[in-house]
């Protein structure tokens, strides 16, 4: 009875699964609410720990100013010891500000995120903001809903396609629920983490946005972000100090973005201590900031409303600018937890309010008040930062309600735009990707080899030789042997150096003379660069083009054994047969997806597609060798396999198989053909 529910749930679910516009909707709205939580979540943990931290859950620059020195400077640095604490022992990606974690599992894992992430991002997150740390909040609920999306189409097992848009949902209703702001939400999932306009399934994008939204207005409350000015346009002429700011705008934006690379640089790489050690140097070091300048502690939002509403002079909101920059820089860098797009909106506010202040006093019968370029310059950083105006635009007139605003901020936020990708080409969420080698918009085809490790496509048998083998035993080695590369060991297998056939065809012009003296060891060369297993085959192309062997030794790291070879044609043919998985995936996933659940799938009539368990007989060989075709009548369109990633979970892999591929014992086939074919093949 209990199988029979279990059967009838899965083929109901797997019916469900593959009516595409309804189940998309549905799981939409889940994602929506879920997310929209999550940020409700992150600002009540936030008010929790404040509380806990400095008694109170607003940071009130009032408040700041009479609360004793040790702690503006104790409870930063032992927040930063608890958030390294939970980056090291509980999910590393928790640190940083998270969105090139998200845009990183969409080009390399198809938008799989451990859901872990979801809980330790939040802890981190309000950890760090609550306790001070110079971030936004922003960038932990894009990661929290965005491991949402990606937990929910893991748990539904859906196609790689789907799980990116379900993580796209998640992000999107991060971003609408934390700014109260659905269209922005939707835009900078689309312009951001898909990086792709022509998205075909735009309208659950939309709904998890709006659902989100919804959540936070029910616990929230519907008003603006930011208490605006009244703003009007005094004269065109004004649009010409507009344009100054764009440029101001864009300067700032770029030399945020340098300057939060040059510490997470610097800490990352340079200063070679603990990782918790680096979060409490960090928290020490802001600090000890927020001494001279407390404004820069936690978001900053009461901050940049004083400079909204005109209450900052312009020296003041001059010196937030760098202070900001450098206090984000400081709390992101050393391993701190959360996002930069509050920041951003900061360093904007202050950056256009001291502009603003200026030309006023300049102009006055010409201009507006300083917090009317307060709200442009907010988007024009934004936008300068991540290269995204459209989201900086919309995001900019939904937290400010404020249509009137638009000209100039389209302006502003154009020439920002313009201004910092021209001094620099990557945004400040990219430029963290690419210095992994990453690269979103080159082609995600380049990403490829990034995913394939060493381990899975070496030669583990190389034809291995003593140093002391004479010449002519070599020579006539080679001549029997299909190998090209032969490799040096000693009596433990410890690699010494490897001889190429280029080398052995220079000795046998020689050999007349030097054959009695030569060995192998005077034949070999030890600058041959070496990997291990695992090295990702992206590293290993590079490695082969610095140099001219056609295979690279693969040695155990710890004691230097040979374990293998790596050649340049099993890079080539993984690299082919992934841009074939991913285009012959494309099409059959749909299919495929259902057959998780229902095994086979009728096409026209007598033939269908199934999935099967692999034979016994069929362990150990390859393809080629079982002669799918011939013998059955049936072609394999797909291998599913199971495998244990580096975090030990039990995943499934799709496999576009090769007449080399061998069959593995669990393996799974999708076959396709005549229905008696595959009845035979099951009944074996």
């Amino acid at each position: 009875m209990y199988k029979r529910m279990v059967t009838f749930f899965n083929e109901s679910v797997a019916q469900f699964r593959s009516t595409e516009h309804v189940f998309m909707v549905i799981v939409a709205v889940v994602i929506g609410l879920l997310g929209g939580f999550g940020a409700v979540g992150i600002q009540f943990t936030i008010k929790f720990f404040s509380r806990l931290f400095w008694g109170t859950g607003e940071l009130h620059l009032d408040y700041l100013l009479q609360v004793p020195i040790w702690m503006k400077v104790g409870i930063p640095t032992g927040g930063a010891l608890l958030v390294g604490a939970i980056v090291y022992f509980f999910a590393p990606e928790a640190k940083g500000h998270g969105v090139p974690e998200v845009m990183e599992a969409m080009a390399l894992r198809d938008g799989r995120i451990r859901p872990r992430v979801a809980l330790a991002k939040l802890l981190a997150s309000s950890l760090c903001i609550a306790s001070g740390g110079s971030v936004g909040r922003e960038g932990p609920v894009i990661q929290i809903g965005s491991s949402i999306g990606s937990t929910v189409g893991q748990f539904l097992k859906v196609n790689p396609q789907r799980t990116k848009i379900f993580v796209a949902c998640g992000a999107a209703a991060g971003i609408a629920a934390a700014f109260n702001a659905p269209m922005a939400g939707a835009l900078f999932s689309v312009e951001i983490i898909l990086s792709d306009f022509g998205v075909a399934q735009f309208s659950p994008i939309v709904i998890s946005s709006v659902m989100a939204t919804v959540v936070s207005r029910h616990f929230l409350g519907d008003f603006p972000a930011f208490t605006v000015p009244v703003y009007h346009l005094v004269s065109p002429l004004e649009l010409f100090p507009y344009v100054v700011l764009g440029l101001l705008s864009g300067l700032a934006a770029v030399l945020f973005t340098q300057v939060l690379c040059f510490f997470e640089d610097f800490f990352d790489d340079r200063l070679k201590i603990p990782g918790i050690a680096k979060n409490v140097i960090g928290g020490f070091l802001l600090g000890l900031l927020g001494l001279l300048l407390p404004e820069v502690y936690g978001v900053g939002y009461n901050s940049m409303n004083l400079a909204l509403l005109g209450k900052l002079s312009w020296m003041v909101m001059l010196a937030l600018v760098f202070a900001k920059i450098l206090a984000t820089s400081l709390s992101l860098g050393s391993g701190g937890s959360g996002g930069i797009f509050a920041p951003s909106l900061f360093i904007g506010t202050m950056t256009g309010g001291f502009f603003g202040d200026l030309v006023h006093m300049a102009l006055p019968t010409l201009t507006a008040t300083s917090g009317a370029y307060s709200m442009v310059g907010m988007g024009a950083v934004v936008a300068g930062a991540t290269h995204a105006p459209i989201t900086a635009i919309l995001i900019i007139f939904e937290m400010t309600n404020d249509y009137k605003i638009i000209l100039p901020l389209m302006i502003a936020t154009i020439i920002s735009t313009l201004l910092a990708t021209k001094l620099n080409k990557e945004s400040i969420y990219t430029i963290k990707l690419v210095r992994r080698g990453i690269d979103l918009f080159r082609g995600r085809e380049l990403n490829v080899l990034r995913r394939l490790k060493v381990a899975d496509h070496c030669n583990p048998k190389p034809q291995m030789i003593s140093p002391g083998l004479g010449f002519r035993q070599m020579l006539e080695m080679v001549v029997n042997s299909p190998n090209t590369s032969f490799y040096l060991v000693d009596g433990d297998g410890k690699y010494i150096g490897v001889i190429s056939l280029q080398e052995v065809r220079q000795a046998i012009l020689d050999q007349d003379e030097l054959s009695d003296l030569l060995v192998a060891l005077d034949l070999a060369t030890t600058a041959v660069p070496t990997v291990t297993v695992d090295t990702d085959l992206d590293q290993v192309m590079k490695l082969f083009g610095h140099t001219d062997q056609p295979e690279l030794p693969v040695l155990d790291p710890d004691s230097g054994r040979l374990l293998g070879a790596i050649s340049h044609r099993r890079v080539t043919e993984a690299y082919n047969r992934e841009i074939i998985k991913q285009s012959v995936g494309s099409e059959l996933s749909s299919s495929i997806g259902v057959l998780d659940k229902v095994e086979t799938i009728d096409f026209i009539d007598g033939y269908a597609m199934a999935e099967v368990r692999a034979p016994q007989s069929f362990i150990g060989c390859s393809l080629k060798e079982i002669n799918m075709r011939s013998r059955f009548g049936l072609q394999v369109m797909m291998i599913k396999r199971r495998w244990s990633n580096p975090d030990g979970v039990v995943e499934t892999r799709q496999l576009v198989p090769g007449p080399d591929d061998v069959i593995q014992d669990g393996d799974r086939l999708v076959v396709l053909g005549k229905n008696e074919n595959i009845e035979v093949l099951k009944s074996m």
